[in-house]
């Protein structure tokens, strides 16, 4: 008799939950401290920053660069004031720049990246745990930019995240969930310009928080000034220069303050009108009008958990995919982009990212590309004895020759330790409501192991189970990474049985073995103000069958030029390459390639011009053999943007493959615009070409957004069929056209 999912969640949770251990409170070396003053009257948030209160506050000064002189002043004078009231933190800064037409203003949109602006952003370490936080930041735009920290950015490493800005954009370490730019919290920012700089006027609400107990509080903290022209990164507790924001075990503190021990809620409906018309070939088109209500509802409780309960949930204003060419024999990744499952998606992350995750929430509510209905579900998140936990249980619909009803669920136990130190374990559940021999569990045991300050290790061992499999379904892998100012090193073991199946997972290539290993070098030279860093590196890396069969290989060598102002080059990367096909593959319509092992050597060049500026280009060319043949590639994005309210972004990726079994090329042509009216109020769109799918596609969104991601949102879809009928059978023109109205508010519940 199998084990119930109810039974074996409950199991994990309550046989490691109850263990009882000390929350980890380690801080950095003489790490900063600030103190919050407590204001009976809160200050006006509209960025002018002439309120009295903002007098009582006491000034946080002496930052310190990160880039381009560590360890230097910051370049422009920067001052910080933090106050707090029974109901939020507020924090204002006075930006002063001697150079103000210099100032770069960015994109005026809600959660646009703030890499390439002069930016402000706060880190808040509220379980001072040295590992996980929340991210406010803004522009001298006025957006509104945040997110969720988990595993100090899965490291902390160069260029973990977007936000993080931490050295060149080519080095990126860690995986998803390490920073969450798609969790949105209800607060405030304001900002005003002179011509002696800017400033910022926060408003964050304690109930956008989470925390221990109310009382008196001791949070990590942080604060980073970024002066885009100069390509000048400044903290107040410094971080060395190999890390970035995301380096919560540099923060220094923030005390001297109470918060409020509530409970706190909202709940969040929506009202969806939609119309949709597909087009059949031979056949009259069918239209589908309707309209839907659902809601979310979130409780905070005293005790630092969080319950999220979805009915009906909807998704029709997310983003839609980006297409991608595929010249592999294997599936291609497609991030997730749904807020349910975006809120504290660190948490549940397992695994190694698009590679063989044990848990990924695009299996749920999406069946071989189609959209299946969620009925509804919830998700429990938080801190418990010391312990994060988080448990989710979500339900579908059935829908006829897509997939039946099934119930997904995921328990997932961590305990964060000193250094970045961490264990954990997880469960996850798929079974078919309506057929109890129909099911998929798999359970998994993680942890990471920080040395020193430079060295990480982390590994995973995972088991799966599958009715009517015998083979080994089991899992593992071991990597580290040794990252210092001057050298970063990794090296990667994983192994796949035969029988593992993550349903609920991402795992690609089935039964596998992976090495890798990867060598950097950083090297500045002093009295060059034009040139910022070069980079020398090398990666090996190969995927073999578990018999030791070479179905992958990949040598590289390369040095990367970064400037000063960001724009970069690559000298031609040099490539040996390996693919070992068993059987044959086909990559093209009508072009198998035959079974056997091909080596081959190709070089790549890469580059970009400063893209702050108000016009950039972007850009590859890849060139070698292929198979038994060759393939030239390349790829070319110009982006341009007009003051900070217009920006809009040419792509086009192409092909030629010439090979013993046929010739072909294929191309991908995307364009995006975006105009923000103010930073809440935005028109979007994405227009993408791909003869490898014959297909054009269109989205427009209008976004009027309130707060936390809610608002109006008007949404069209168009989807055309570009190929030959005599081709493919389909005629061209249109397949489906929709369009949606949907509105949605977030209502703050009594604490």
């Amino acid at each position: 008799m199998k084990p119930t999912p109810a039974v074996a969640r409950a199991f994990l949770l309550f046989t490691l939950g109850p263990a009882v251990f000390a929350p980890a409170r380690v801080l950095a070396q003489d790490a900063p401290v600030a103190t919050a003053t407590r204001v009976e009257e809160a200050p006006t948030i509209d960025g002018i920053l002439d309120d009295a209160s903002w007098m009582a506050g006491s000034s946080l000064g002496d930052f310190v660069q990160r880039d381009p002189m560590e360890g230097e002043p910051v370049s422009e004078r920067t001052e910080v004031r933090i106050l707090y009231d029974d109901e939020a933190v507020y924090v204002g800064a006075w930006l002063f720049d001697r150079d103000a037409d210099g100032i770069v203003y960015g994109e005026a949109r809600r959660d646009a990246n703030p890499q390439d602006a002069d930016a402000l952003l706060l880190v808040f370490d509220t379980y001072l745990d040295r590992q996980n936080g929340f991210l406010f930041a803004t522009t001298p735009a006025g957006i509104e930019y945040d997110g969720q920290i988990t595993r100090e950015g899965q490291g902390g490493g160069r260029g973990s995240g977007g936000s993080g800005g931490g050295g060149g954009r080519r080095q990126s370490s860690g995986s998803g969930g390490g920073f969450n730019v798609n969790w949105d919290g209800s607060w405030q920012v304001a900002t005003t310009r002179d011509g002696e700089g800017w400033y910022a006027e926060f408003r964050i609400p304690f109930s956008t928080l989470r925390y221990g107990s109310g009382g008196a509080q001791r949070w990590g903290f942080n604060v980073t000034r970024r002066i885009r022209r100069n390509n000048e990164e400044s903290f107040w507790s410094p971080v060395a220069r190999q890390f970035n924001v995301f380096r919560l075990s540099s923060a220094g503190v923030l005390e001297g303050f109470d918060a409020p021990a509530r409970r706190t809620g909202t709940f969040t409906p929506y009202l969806l009108g939609s119309g949709r018309r597909v087009y059949a070939a031979n056949s009259s088109p069918e239209d589908d009008n309707n309209g839907d209500v659902g809601f979310d509802l979130k409780l905070v409780s005293a005790a630092s958990l969080t319950l999220d309960l979805t009915y009906n949930t909807d998704f029709a204003q997310v983003e839609v995919d980006e297409q991608q060419l595929n010249l592999t024999r294997f599936s291609l990744f497609f991030p997730e982009k749904r807020p349910f499952f975006l809120e504290n998606a660190g948490t549940f992350a397992v695994g190694s990212a698009q590679n063989n995750e044990i848990f990924f929430s695009r299996r749920i509510g999406i069946a071989d590309g189609q959209a299946v209905p969620i009925l509804g579900g919830g998700r429990i998140t938080g801190r418990i004895a010391g312990l994060t936990v988080g448990f989710l249980d979500i339900q579908t619909e059935s829908v006829d020759s897509v997939a039946p009803a099934n119930n997904f669920g995921v328990v997932r136990v961590m305990k964060e330790l000193p250094n970045r130190t961490r264990i954990g374990a997880a469960f996850v559940s798929r079974y078919n409501t309506d057929d109890t021999d129909d099911y998929n569990y798999t359970g998994a045991l993680d942890g990471r192991l920080g040395i020193g300050e430079a060295l990480t290790l982390d590994g995973y061992v995972a088991a799966s189970s599958t009715p009517g499999t015998e083979n080994d379904q089991t899992s593992l892998e071991l990597s580290g990474q040794w990252t210092s100012r001057d050298w970063d090193f990794r090296a990667q073991y994983r192994r796949v049985g035969e029988g593992f199946n993550p349903e609920v997972g991402f795992s690609p290539r089935g039964a596998h073995q992976f090495r890798s290993v990867y060598g950097l070098r950083h090297i500045r030279v002093d009295g060059i103000d034009w040139f910022k860093e070069l980079r020398p590196h090398f990666s090996y890396r190969e995927h073999l069958s578990l018999d030791g069969f070479s179905e992958t290989r990949h040598w590289h060598l390369d040095s990367h030029f970064e400037f000063a102002n960001g724009a970069f080059f690559q000298l031609p990367g040099v490539n040996f390459r390996r693919e070992g096909l068993r059987e044959p593959f086909e990559i093209s319509d009508g072009i198998f390639i035959p079974a056997g092992t091909y080596d081959n050597p190709d070089w790549g060049f890469r580059f970009n011009t400063d893209l702050s500026a108000p016009l950039s280009v972007e850009g590859n060319i890849d060139i070698g053999g292929f198979y038994n043949g060759t393939r030239y590639g390349t790829g070319t994005a110009v982006n341009a943007r007009v003051s900070d309210t217009f920006v809009a972004s040419l792509r086009v990726n192409w092909f030629d493959v010439n090979l013993d079994q046929g010739d072909f090329q294929t191309s991908l042509i995307s364009f995006k615009a975006a105009y923000s009216f103010t930073p809440s109020i935005y028109l979007q769109s994405l227009l993408q070409y791909s003869d490898q799918s014959d297909s054009f596609s269109g989205n427009i969104r209008f976004g009027w957004l309130n707060t936390a991601g809610t608002g109006l949102f008007l949404v069209y879809n168009d989807l055309r069929h570009t190929g030959s009928i005599l081709e493919t059978g389909i005629p061209r023109g249109p397949l489906e056209r929709s369009f949606v109205i949907k509105f949605t508010r977030l209502l703050n519940l009594a604490g």
